[in-house]
């Protein structure tokens, strides 16, 4: 059982840890944000098992973690402000041409992710030709042309 209680715990530990820390995509992971995954995944890993590294644990562990998934799905299809709190909602990044520095440092995002994006979504080469950019709440960029 202690495996178990320890499976949820870190799940929503990396839950509130991953949703605090941003909505940059895989896409968009830089060597540091690569690293950094790595460290957590074999910290996580200690934290989950402990002393036991037995297949029946493993399996226990693993069918928790997608228990408390499968969990949560059903509560923010029932919890529309769970599911806003868990997911996040879409971040204007540029309006009707008008970048909003505020909201490009809430989100971490720079020009040169806008532009990346406009580039390959639009072939946009110019700051001047996006009339709206959104930061999707998956992560994603999306760009409308002017």
């Amino acid at each position: 059982m202690d495996s178990v209680a320890r499976g949820i715990t870190i799940y929503f530990i990396l839950l509130v840890a991953l949703r605090l820390s941003g909505r940059r995509t895989v896409a968009q992971m830089t060597t540091f944000d690569f690293v950094l995954l790595l460290i957590i995944a074999e910290t996580t890993q200690q934290a989950l098992l402990g002393d036991d590294f037995s297949i029946v644990n493993a399996t226990l562990l693993i069918l928790t973690l997608f228990s408390v998934d499968i969990v949560l799905s059903y509560v923010k299809q029932w919890s529309p402000r769970i599911a806003l709190f868990l997911d996040g909602t879409a971040t204007v990044l540029i309006a009707d041409g008008k970048v909003d520095e505020r909201a490009l440092r809430r989100a971490r995002v720079n020009l040169e992710d806008i532009l990346v994006a406009a580039r390959e979504q639009q072939g946009l080469a110019r700051l001047d030709q996006i009339k709206f950019a959104v930061l999707e709440a998956d992560g994603g960029i999306s760009i409308i042309p002017r």
